[in-house]
């Protein structure tokens, strides 16, 4: 089994910075991409950031140049660092991996339960 935790989540006012955490644990044999992904109320979950196991990295335009997206491999955990934060960035955070667990085995798409993000005006 696999499983994806998140932390760091909480409420900020406009302009304030928040770290988001995130840690893969369970039978891993190659984690591949990890990303951010957010869903405000009433609205789809969208792509935040990416990060391949290589270290580059892609954005959301609506976070680029604000979040910055990090992963440790050797400690199996992805970050985002999120700075000027927005109201309209208010939502829930859900970590996301494509994970081989055995060398045999095909890659798969694991999900975190998700953290909420509050920015206030």
């Amino acid at each position: 089994q696999v499983q994806l935790v998140e932390s760091g989540g909480g409420s900020v006012q406009a302009g304030g910075s928040l770290t988001l955490s995130c840690t893969a644990s369970g039978t891993i044999f190659r984690l591949n991409d990890m990303a951010w992904y957010r869903q405000a109320p009433g609205k789809q979950r969208g792509l935040v950031a990416t990060i391949t196991s290589s270290g580059i990295t892609d954005y959301a335009d609506s976070v680029k140049g604000r979040f910055t997206i990090s992963r440790d491999s050797a400690k199996n955990t992805v970050a985002l660092q999120m700075n000027g934060l927005k109201p309209e960035d208010t939502a829930v955070y859900y970590c996301n991996a494509v994970i081989k667990q055995y060398s045999w085995s095909l890659n798969n798409n694991y999900w975190g339960r998700g953290t909420q993000v509050t920015v206030s005006s």
